[in-house]
């Protein structure tokens, strides 16, 4: 008779790319940092929160998933939106796995519809379907979500609905995309978690920061540099960071620095309060806000902050 637990123990490790696709905010971001157990990527309920390829990396004894959370698919109105695009179908293109994710409570439009069918041009990836915020819904009306979904495509490896806030088949999530990714020594180290410098997360958690409470047009005009981070002399276990929070129009300058520059100081003492989280030793982050016309449309200014 055949011993399980040696078979169990003779199953191949595992390891593979995944990312996670669908209109914006639906909760792809949060999603990865809850499966990663630490906060990668920063979240907003602003459209094109995400503007990079961030990789998170989960650990499991059978294997290792590396998600790429990526900018939400959607109409491009500049260069930026264009880039952007072009990133998600670029990724798409090199992972193995791909959830498609739509929310609980929303009903299923013509935007998840072309999202799906954008599906078709990554025919090597295994597909999954996410129905995200399941926590939010009665079980009626996420019976009636996950029976919608599984009518969008036909190729679907699995349908899974997730919270990432209540931890809502969190595992079966990560148990199901190990299944699905090839038999893989592992491909990052068992202590990291990210490939994102320390400098790339601080200017993120400065643009969320920045990002909360203000409306229209300006959270797209938004960008972040950091310009210098340097230990003070009088204290070797203190940091300043020097961070640009770049705008479009002089007229957004002073909606980001607020009266007497309240909102300016309310940004930086939430940034810093984030940063200090991901920092060993102290943190006092100095932020300055410039102006740097139409970045969005400028492909030098783009080069310029990384796009």
């Amino acid at each position: 008779m055949t011993d399980t637990n040696q078979e169990h123990m003779s199953e191949p490790f595992r390891a593979g790319f995944a990312t996670f696709v669908g209109r914006p905010n639906v909760g792809k971001s949060t999603l990865m940092n809850a499966l990663v157990g630490e906060k990668i990527a920063i979240t907003s309920p602003k459209p094109q929160t995400t503007r990079r390829a961030v990789r998170g990396i989960v650990h499991r004894d059978a294997g290792q998933l590396i998600i790429v959370d990526t900018p939400g698919v959607h109409r491009p109105r500049t260069l930026l939106g264009e880039r952007l695009n072009d990133l998600v179908a670029s990724t798409l293109s090199d992972v193995d796995v791909i959830g498609f994710c739509v929310p609980a409570g929303e009903p299923i439009g013509p935007g998840d519809r072309f999202i799906a069918e954008q599906l078709n041009e990554a025919p090597r990836a295994k597909k999954i379907a996410l129905v995200t915020k399941a926590e939010t819904v009665t079980k009626a009306e996420l019976g009636d979500q996950l029976l919608a979904v599984s009518m969008i495509r036909d190729d679907w490896e699995a349908i899974i609905p997730v919270s990432a806030v209540d931890g809502i088949h969190l595992e079966t999530l990560v148990t199901e995309m190990l299944a699905l990714m090839p038999e893989s020594e592992p491909l990052y180290p068992a202590d990291m978690i990210t490939e994102e410098s320390f400098d790339q997360r601080a200017a993120e958690l400065v643009r969320e920061a920045a990002l909360d409470g203000v409306r229209d047009e300006l959270p797209h005009s938004i960008a972040v540099t950091i310009e210098d981070i340097v230990e003070r002399e009088d204290d070797d276990d203190t940091r300043e960071v020097y961070a640009n929070l770049i705008v479009e129009r002089e007229s957004q300058k002073g909606i980001v620095i607020g009266h007497g520059g309240s909102r300016l100081k309310s940004v930086r003492e939430r940034a810093q309060r984030e940063i200090q989280e991901i920092s060993e030793g102290r943190i006092i982050l100095l932020l300055r806000v410039k102006v740097a016309k139409e970045w969005q449309r400028d492909p030098k200014q783009l080069g310029r902050l990384g796009f």
